[in-house]
Order: C-alpha cells, then sequence, then structure tokens
C-alpha cells in the first residue's frame, strides 16, 4: 500500500526525523512515509531528501532500529 498524500499526518518530515535521530527507533509506518515520500519526489525539499537519506544511512550502520510491533 502506498503512502496517498490523504493518508499523510500532519506531522513534517523535519518533526518526524528529530524525533527518529532522539529515540533511535523507525516505526514501521515512518519507514513507509519516509519512503514514500523521498520516492514520490513530491512536495519535498532538498533538505528533507537529505535528512531521509541520513536516517536511511543510520539504518543501515546499525545506529537506528527498525520497530515492527506497530
Amino acid at each position: 500500500m502506498l503512502w496517498s498524500e490523504q493518508q499523510q499526518p500532519k506531522v513534517t518530515i523535519n518533526q518526524m526525523v528529530n524525533r527518529i535521530m532522539t529515540s533511535n527507533k523507525l516505526n514501521r509506518r515512518e519507514h513507509l512515509q519516509l519512503t514514500s515520500s523521498i520516492l514520490s519526489g513530491k512536495n519535498i525539499t532538498d533538505e528533507e531528501r537529505h535528512q531521509i537519506n541520513q536516517i536511511f544511512d543510520l539504518i543501515k550502520m546499525g545506529k537506528i532500529n527498525l520497530i515492527y510491533d506497530n
């Protein structure tokens, strides 16, 4: 299921990234939102793209944990 614009919450990408960086945790819903945002390319700034890529890099390095129970 793709994350459509109607389903997007009122939380901005910056707010989500800050929460993820603070907690070092990312749940499935957030992962889907970030992935959909970066793949769609709609309404996303270069800074937001950089922040999302930084999250994905930290996941690869094991510094952010994916939480799948949500």
